[in-house]
């Protein structure tokens, strides 16, 4: 499985960013798929996840400001980032739980659900 973030970069704070998470095999990005991050010295966050279903959960720092969603026919699972504030700044990584997982656990924040990772993709929040 190969998952490609893309879209990070720099931004002042009230601005907004959409990542992409380009999905390989296609059939991947179809299950639980979220969205996590990381800083420097913080222990890595769920930040949003959505499964088959379309059911989509935010951890409660990004929730109304932040969007997942997905393009089943090209493979792409985004977050639109809205409202970014500094403390957004992170490396931010797309995560696939793998086939056959509709529903994403009640613990997929925790990170042990997705066996597959991306490379990561910074994005800085300027105040």
């Amino acid at each position: 499985v190969q998952l490609v973030e893309t879209g990070g970069g720099s931004v002042q704070a009230g601005g907004s960013l959409r990542l992409s998470c380009q999905v390989s095999p296609f059939t991947y990005v179809r299950y639980c798929m979220a969205w996590f991050r990381q800083s420097p010295g913080k222990e890595r966050e769920g930040v949003a996840s959505m499964d088959a279903t379309g059911t989509t959960t935010y951890v409660d720092s990004v929730k109304g400001r932040f969007t997942v969603s997905r393009d089943n026919g090209k493979s792409i699972l985004y977050l639109q980032m809205d409202s970014l504030k500094s403390e957004d700044t992170a490396m931010y990584f797309c995560a696939a739980a793998g086939l056959g997982k509709i529903y994403c656990d009640d613990t997929w924040a925790t990170g042990s659900d997705f066996g597959d990772w991306g490379q990561g993709i910074q994005v800085n929040v300027s105040s």
